[in-house]
């Protein structure tokens, strides 16, 4: 019995990294599909390697966390990725994005790409709104400026890339994984959107950790969230929520708030918290309407 971490998973085979660096394919035993438990990239398993035939997956070990889209198991980091020029950054994306990372208890790494043809607006805004709280990195898969930091950032750590297409979340891993040759989409002249190329999950191992981009990148249903899950995604609220006048306050019109006493004082981003009363009221109408 050896153990090792699924890597890609195609047509009910998977590919299983060992210790050794060695790759071997398997087949789940049968018993997987009457559980109805689909292994995922990610899962760490446990292999049985028979004389002849594949190799088989007898056992996953606990997640620690999973995603439905893209399907994997124990990530570590969340590598969100915003283009310093074309698309536009969607900064309520960014900051959903933290939110999922915070609801999933992984740390959140946030990257500006396209350094070499940058917006200086966007920059500003970049750091403006996240550098006191998530150590934000400046990137260029072009000009290479940066990469080294974002290696060291991914080493020894499963992260998982996300972001708006085209934001060059793919030309990142090209420049990190040299031979790599994943497809790459540009804008579309029209609308400047990007188009996706990434289409199926796959791990690649990286100074003792793994990479994943991701083929589409489903947020969880905002009306699920505590307000604690919520909070949990402004780490720069520090202890502010638990200093409020009213338990469970929602930080948006109530006496006493603590929080909203920091974005008076200039010790919050605006834009971050303009986008936190955003996403409250999206909370509560899902609410609402989910129960009427």
């Amino acid at each position: 019995m050896e153990q090792g971490r699924i890597v890609k998973g195609v047509g009910g085979f998977f590919s299983v990294l060992l210790a050794d660096s060695s790759v071997v394919i398997c087949k789940a035993r049968g018993r997987f599909r009457n559980e109805r438990v689909v292994p995922l990239v990610g899962d760490l398993a446990e292999i049985s390697m028979p004389e002849s035939g594949y190799a088989a997956i007898d056992k996953l070990l606990p997640r620690k966390n999973a995603l439905l889209r893209p399907p994997v198991a124990n990530i570590d980091q969340l590598v969100i990725v915003v283009a310093a020029s074309a698309p536009k950054p969607d900064w309520l994306l960014v900051d959903k994005l933290i939110l999922q990372a915070a609801q999933l208890r992984v740390a959140p790494l946030l990257v500006l790409n396209k350094l070499d043809e940058c917006d200086q607006s966007v920059v500003d805004t970049f750091l403006e709104d996240y550098s006191a709280a998530f150590s934000p990195l400046l990137v260029s898969s072009k000009s290479g400026e940066g990469l080294d930091e974002l290696s060291e950032r991914l080493r020894e750590r499963i992260s998982c890339f996300a972001g708006q297409s085209a934001v060059g979340k793919s030309s990142l891993l090209n420049a990190l994984f040299p031979g790599l040759a994943l497809e790459t989409g540009g804008l579309a002249k029209k609308t400047e959107r990007g188009r996706h190329t990434t289409r199926q999950a796959e791990l690649w191992p990286f100074l003792g950790g793994a990479v994943l981009d991701t083929p589409g990148f489903s947020l969880f249903e905002l009306d699920e969230l505590s307000q604690q899950t919520l909070d949990a995604g402004w780490p720069e609220f520090g202890n502010a929520p638990q200093n409020c006048r009213f338990a469970g306050c929602r930080h948006l019109s109530e006496p006493g708030c603590a929080v909203k006493q920091l974005l008076s004082q200039g010790a919050l981003p605006r834009g971050r918290y303009e986008r936190y009363v955003e996403i409250a009221m999206e909370i509560e109408q899902r609410r609402k309407h989910r129960y009427d």
